[in-house]
């Protein structure tokens, strides 16, 4: 009862929804960087919402399934297929055994997830199984998959819809939502108004690229040339996910799911939480624009996305039932 990798992709991690509580040993969250279609890929299987998954990028593993389940796979459209067969994302797919998953080309987004119905088995590092890079710590061995890893998976008990044909169930869940083509919110930071007025003007007006130098700790931007109105110097205080800090060169970078615990450059604003899956998924072609927004509309766009990712898990209940019924 397990799954093989059989080719590693670019960068393929096991990743939950982080690990917190920490920061102040210096221990970062983590995490996946894109939280809400983890979630989602999650769903589809009937898991808990921030069961591990498998997190990946272009070009993408190749997977083999030891073991009939069912999968689902969000975020990113990298072409998905099973055993040659193309499969759909954000669909729930019964795979069966000796079945081989592989991607042939990048449709969309930047990240991938893989969810297997009951998980994988994994010995959680500090309440949760993100693997940390840094620290070689959590999911699978502390690190990136390599050809050849084996990964045990905590099946659970399936009807299985044939032992042989791969099977793609018609429900689909909807993530359009969370990737709405709109400016960036934000809450101005610590430091916005030590900006001079031209430069607290150009950030607002101008738009800004993802550079190829990102990574999971931060996305560096190209964008207009930012100023303090007076040259500062720092202690490093507490940053997080989101923030967005102004480096020496006069650019930005946005800190990722891999962020350091503190940081010492000015924290000009910190992108809202329910922006979080809309950042993730930019790419390099992307122009990333800012708007800022109010503690009281991010916290209520948050509520809003975790309700609808309660009923989505409801409704995924119903549907799989209702189909092994019929």
């Amino acid at each position: 009862m397990s799954i093989a990798i059989l080719k590693p992709g670019l960068l393929t991690t096991i990743q939950d929804a982080g690990r917190f509580g920490y920061q102040h040993l210096g221990i970062n969250p983590s995490g996946a960087m894109d939280i809400r279609c983890m979630q989602v890929a999650n769903a589809l299987v009937l898991n808990k919402l921030d069961e591990a998954v498998i997190e990946f990028f272009f070009p993408a593993p190749i997977i083999q399934f030891n073991q009939s389940t069912f999968i689902a796979l969000s975020g990113a459209d990298f072409s998905a297929e099973i055993n040659g067969i193309p499969i759909p994302i954000n669909h729930p797919v019964f795979v069966p055994t000796n079945s081989v998953l592989q991607f042939s080309s990048k449709k969309t987004k930047q990240i991938g997830y893989l969810s297997v119905q009951g998980g994988f088995e994994l010995s959680e590092w500090l309440n949760s199984n993100s693997t940390n890079l840094k620290v070689g710590a959590g999911g699978y061995e502390g690190r990136a998959f390599i050809a050849g890893d084996i990964v045990g998976l905590n099946i659970q008990s399936i009807k299985s819809i044939s032992n042989s044909i791969c099977s793609v169930l018609p429900w689909k869940a909807s993530v359009e939502h969370f990737y709405a083509n709109h400016a960036l919110r934000l809450i101005p930071g610590n430091e916005f108004n030590l900006l001079n007025d031209e430069s607290k003007q150009l950030f607002f007006s101008s738009s800004f690229k993802i550079l190829p130098q990102s990574d999971r700790m931060g996305y560096r931007l190209s964008g207009p040339y930012l100023q303090l109105s007076n040259p500062v110097e720092m202690i490093s205080s507490a940053v997080t996910r989101g923030t967005i800090q102004l480096l020496p060169t006069g650019q930005c970078i946005v800190l990722m799911a891999d962020h350091q615990t503190t940081g010492g450059y000015p924290r000009i604003a910190h992108i809202i939480s329910a922006d979080f899956s809309n950042l993730a998924q930019k790419g390099t072609t992307d122009q990333l624009y800012f708007s800022e927004t109010t503690m009281e509309l991010s916290q209520k766009l948050l509520h809003d996305q975790e309700q609808h990712l309660q009923q989505l898990k409801n409704a995924c209940i119903l549907q799989l039932d209702a189909y092994h019924r019929h």
